[in-house]
């Protein structure tokens, strides 16, 4: 059984989180630049075997799609062609960056690290990989 990645997808730069082997826990990995994401997996998927990617959907209030959705359609697509090995799959990241900002905060992480985006974009992944692993449950 392979790890499952996940990813909210930005115009600048992604979080990702990943499970542990067994798909129990979701873990911040990393941030990585957009243009720089499918190469990011790749090479992470030459060290581990994944089935699964969670991307995150954009959607408003309303549930309509965000601007940012073509794009991330664009990265699916072109994710799908380079690994049609691995299942695709959405979950709904609405509100995952302020609860990212709030666990921040609870966790007491300073001023400075919570004015860090990538942090917030990786802590959002892992929201994201959590809600998908406690849907899967």
């Amino acid at each position: 059984m392979g790890r499952i990645l996940a990813i909210d997808y930005g115009h600048k730069r992604c979080g990702i989180a990943e499970t542990d082997p067994m798909r129990i826990i979701a873990s911040g990995l990393t941030t990585v630049p957009a243009a720089k994401v499918l190469n990011f997996i790749e090479e992470y998927c030459q060290k581990e075997k994944v089935d699964v990617l969670v991307v995150g959907e954009s959607l408003s209030l309303s549930g309509a799609a965000n601007p940012i959705e073509r794009e991330i359609l664009g990265f699916i697509d072109k994710f799908k062609k380079k690994f049609p090995e691995i299942e695709v799959v959405r979950e709904d990241e609405r509100f995952t960056s302020k609860m990212a900002m709030e666990s921040m905060i609870a966790a007491g992480s300073k001023k400075k690290d919570r004015r860090d985006k990538g942090n917030i974009d990786m802590i959002s992944a892992t929201i994201i990989l959590q809600q998908y692993l406690e849907k899967k449950a």
